[in-house]
């Protein structure tokens, strides 16, 4: 695994991928540094983070549309999978490389929050709790944008994939209130959620008996419920996908001064299933 997160993280800085990302972020956070914090007086470098969050969309698609689509493209994947490493040191070695990418500059970025303090009343812990969360944040981006570079060969898809699903993510909260209330809505809503949750399950086994037995449960699951208690259903997707807000945990800590555990447990669950769902679809490729 060594192995590979050493040449993964050289790759970057080769191809100036590496460079770019890191002044992106850094040149951002200084713009709105100035602005919120010596400009407007600001105390909190958490109110920086809050604000650069959207940088994410742009720069997390760029830093990891190459992960496996440029392998995959090039067929030198067919060294990774034909040598005597493991999948998952495989999958391992890039993931690290890209998350310490994002780390360069969340390091740079515990310099601000003393910069603020030499002006006056700074928040030390608080600010740096929220780099931690901006941190863990940025890495669930960068498995989400790994899995959908494992999909495809080319770079140019992987990368508006990853932005969709970041853009929508990003409005996640405001989608939400779009949502029905009624209960046959939401059943309804769920029951199409699932079943497309059930397909990418199909995609990956190619088992139709395990998917058709789970479809079958989905649908006989929510009509059952809907029948014994309709009530049950009245504003679920809301209160189901609200969950699924990936900033409430960083803007609990940067906005309430809240450390959200259950938040964290989030972050570090996601990153694991979408490691696993990498190494699922480079599986299959390595037996066909």
């Amino acid at each position: 695994m060594r192995a590979i997160y050493k040449r993964e993280l050289g790759s970057y800085f080769h191809s100036m991928i590496g460079y770019v990302f890191i002044a992106f972020l850094v040149a951002f956070t200084g713009i709105y540094f100035m602005a919120y914090n010596l400009n407007y007086g600001y105390p909190y470098f958490s109110y920086v983070l809050s604000g650069i969050l959207f940088v994410f969309m742009i720069a997390i698609p760029i830093l990891t549309m190459r992960s496996f689509a440029e392998d995959k493209k090039s067929k030198t994947d067919q060294l990774l999978l034909t040598s005597p490493v493991s999948l998952f040191k495989i999958v391992m070695g890039k993931y690290l490389a890209m998350a310490s990418i994002l780390a360069i500059p969340c390091v740079i970025y515990l310099i601000f929050p003393w910069i603020i303090k030499a002006q006056g009343t700074a928040y030390i812990l608080v600010d740096y709790l929220s780099i931690l969360m901006f941190f863990l944040l940025g890495c669930v981006y960068i498995s989400i944008g790994m899995f959908i570079s494992s999909l495809t060969e080319s770079q140019i898809i992987a990368a508006i994939g990853t932005f969709g699903i970041l853009v929508l993510l990003y409005l996640w909260n405001g989608i939400l209130d779009f949502l029905p209330s009624s209960a046959l809505a939401n059943v309804i809503g769920a029951i199409l959620i699932l079943t497309l949750v059930v397909a990418g399950i199909w995609q990956m086994t190619k088992n139709w008996m395990i998917s058709g037995a789970l479809e079958a449960m989905v649908i006989a699951g929510s009509v059952i419920s809907y029948s014994v208690k309709s009530s049950l259903w009245e504003n679920a997707l809301s209160q189901i996908l609200g969950r699924l807000d990936l900033t409430k945990a960083f803007i609990s800590i940067a906005s309430d001064r809240l450390l959200d555990i259950s938040g964290i447990i989030l972050y570090l669950s996601l990153i694991g299933i979408f490691i696993f769902l990498t190494m699922q679809m480079i599986q299959k490729r390595r037996w066909s």
